[in-house]
């Protein structure tokens, strides 16, 4: 290669093998190094390209056969459409075709809002990419329980399925993934309103490893469901979100309380039929230690009693959202202290809560400076002037939204 030479004149690409040039790739350790690496010349382009493990595109059939010729060891392909061009097809059955012939050694596989693609698409992946581990297929609403059971009887080595905004899916999908996916970690059906407590149950007698469960929006699911999640699930939970699954009740959170002791974030905001007593049972048990991320906006019936367990027994809380819980008073935030350390809290959100005050912000501002987002937006007895009158010394990193001109942090979605 000439202008790439020792002082000897001996060509490095005469000097190095190929397994040597990529042991040198393999010691870069920025994407952008390895990029500057393939502009050296055609060879080491070809090595760079080959040893790709990543790539995000948009692509048709015949660029995504040049693609597949050239980036051989691909591990993780994403061709997401953005929500803004979700009206477009973007990725078609044919398309599907091509990645399924073409990129053998894909783990990691990214179509979501791809409205165009069908089950015809997704056996083809099942057939020739049986070692897939993580697919998203969120939003892409043509497909039925049909080509998702077949993902599940092919790809048996799956760890995560997100499935949000399908509104096909039903238990049939649950059932295949038991009866097959043993190692699945992740999955998200949020909004998938066919899928019941049935379905869950039988979910989780095969599939005990799940770290992360989404479903936000199932209306059908019920206590029975949750606590069937909770029991076979107690080792390894993280992660439940339960956003408006209005037959979730105190019930739920008392199994959760009793057998997940490694659970990270719960979400429950609209199961208005949380109360105190459940909470509470939360805030004392195991996972109290674990607990990071609690969002329960629109439970009615949670008082100042809970939280004040919250605030007292879950040291290690960084999120919490109690917006619109209309009972909560200044009250909870007294007795931050109790716990002798500072809370951790990060960001709370205590929108349309008309009972809270600038003196109960003042209590939790004695007790937590490490607050990044507060939310007070329709809290009447909270503004920006009233804070300022009253003196209250906020974070220097903290953005407080009192007119929702701020955007929210998505750690509670």
């Amino acid at each position: 290669m000439a202008g790439v030479e020792e002082a000897s004149g001996v060509c490095i690409n005469e000097a190095l093998t190929d397994d040597e040039l990529r042991a040198v790739l393999a010691k870069l350790q920025s994407d952008k190094d390895k990029e500057v690496f393939g502009l050296v010349c055609k060879r080491w382009l070809h090595l760079q390209s080959t040893e790709r493990k990543k790539l995000c595109a948009r692509a048709g059939p015949l660029m995504l056969r040049k693609m597949a010729a050239r980036f051989s060891r691909l591990v993780e392909l994403d061709l997401s459409q953005s929500i803004s061009r979700s009206f477009y097809p973007g990725v078609t059955d044919s398309d599907l075709k091509v990645i399924a012939d073409g990129f053998g050694c894909l783990r990691v596989l990214g179509l979501q809002h791809c409205r165009g693609i069908t089950d015809v698409g997704l056996m083809a992946i099942g057939r020739n990419l049986s070692h897939l581990q993580s697919l998203d297929v969120s939003y892409c609403r043509k497909l039925t329980d049909k080509g998702l059971s077949a993902i599940a009887e092919s790809c048996c080595d799956l760890r995560s399925l997100h499935l949000a905004g399908c509104r096909s899916v039903n238990d049939k999908v649950l059932e295949a993934l038991s009866k097959n996916c043993h190692n699945l970690e992740e999955l998200g059906l949020q909004g998938c309103t066919y899928i019941t407590d049935s379905g869950l149950t039988f979910l989780v007698k095969g599939c005990q490893r799940m770290k992360f469960l989404d479903i936000n929006k199932c209306s059908n699911i019920s206590d029975i469901g949750v606590c069937s999640v909770s029991i076979s699930c107690s080792c390894s939970l993280k992660t439940l979100k339960l956003l408006d699954c209005y037959k979730v009740g105190d019930e739920s959170v008392l199994s959760l309380a009793q057998f997940c002791k490694n659970l990270e974030t719960l979400i429950i905001g609209g199961c208005r039929d949380i109360s105190d007593e459940s909470v509470k049972s939360l805030a004392i048990a195991a996972c109290s230690h674990s607990l990071k991320n609690l969002r329960m906006d629109w439970c009615l019936n949670i008082s100042d009693l809970s939280l004040n367990c919250i605030f007292c027994n879950c040291r290690n809380l960084e999120a919490l959202d109690i917006g619109c819980c209309e009972e909560v008073t200044d009250a909870a935030f007294q007795g931050l202290n109790k716990g002798g350390s500072k809370l951790g809290l990060k960001v709370l959100k205590v929108s349309n809560c008309p009972k809270i005050t600038v003196a109960g912000i003042g209590l939790l501002l004695d007790s937590c400076n490490s607050l990044e987002y507060l939310d007070v937006r329709s809290c009447p007895h909270v503004t920006e002037a009233g804070c300022d009158q009253a003196g209250l010394q906020f974070p220097e990193c903290c953005k407080v939204n009192f007119l929702g001109s701020l955007s929210e942090p998505d750690v509670l979605v």
